[in-house]
């Protein structure tokens, strides 16, 4: 499993609920996203920054995503472009499923 941490640092801070409306607005493009396990939104305490923590079944899956075009649509619906940081997850603990999963 891959983790991918998604951080975009604002032209200017946003509130919590101005953040909710934004991420509710593409949240429905993230449903059956083949090899998406699990996305959380984000948004810093000083309103800077947002982005999200990605959980993938493969790097492959999560590359599939990423592309240009994604890039492009991120920078437009925030005013700036996402960094992305790639980090193996070999075991997650879910306490909702109550599983422990590993690959």
């Amino acid at each position: 499993m891959i983790t991918v941490i998604n951080s975009i640092q604002l032209p200017e801070p946003i509130s919590v609920a101005e953040a909710r409306a934004l991420f509710l607005q593409t949240a429905p493009q993230y449903q059956q996203l083949p090899g998406l396990i699990r996305k959380v939104y984000t948004l810093s305490e000083d309103g800077a920054t947002v982005g999200g923590v990605y959980l993938w079944r493969s790097r492959e899956a999560a590359d599939a995503l990423y592309t240009p075009q994604w890039k492009a649509r991120v920078a437009e619906h925030y005013g700036a472009s996402p960094t992305l940081v790639y980090l193996e997850s070999p075991v997650v603990v879910d306490n909702v499923s109550g599983e422990v999963i590993s690959d």
